[in-house]
């Protein structure tokens, strides 16, 4: 057995410690704080973060998106009119996807052809003309 030092916590203590702390957190509390964790980790993956510029990573900034988008639903009735700072930060990154995605077409066509590196996957085709879920208007998808 080890020997605590004074004014430590037992293990035990610790734990209940812990569990009453629990007890107090709402789920709707930990949802808005995941949401606006997304929306903060969006802005530094768009590089508009003020010293950060070169942090932008679409992939990461579209996973952000897509969670906000998600979570929105649960955490709008929560938030009441602050959903629309919200709402109003998920149009800014969608901007900014746009804007770093459309900037990564714009590659050289030689290179979008090069056959993929055994690390990367190659992405299937995308069908022809809007879904089920893009045409009911509540999936977003870039430049459409």
């Amino acid at each position: 057995m080890t020997e605590q030092q004074p004014n430590q916590p037992s293990e035990e203590e610790l734990r209940a410690a812990y569990e009453q702390q629990l007890k107090q957190i709402k789920v709707e509390d930990v949802l808005v704080q995941t949401v606006l964790s997304l929306i903060n980790l969006g802005s530094l993956r768009a590089g508009v973060v003020p010293g950060n510029e070169g942090e932008a990573d679409p992939q990461q900034l579209r996973q952000a998106i897509e969670g906000v988008r998600a979570l929105l639903p649960l955490v709008e009735p929560v938030l009441g009119p602050d959903a629309r700072q919200i709402r109003d930060a998920v149009s800014r990154l969608q901007m900014e996807y746009a804007r770093l995605a459309g900037a990564g077409a714009a590659a050289p066509q030689a290179a979008a052809e090069q056959p993929a590196s055994e690390g990367e996957q190659q992405q299937p085709p995308k069908p022809e003309g809007p879904g089920p879920a893009e045409s009911s208007g509540r999936l977003w998808v870039p430049g459409r």
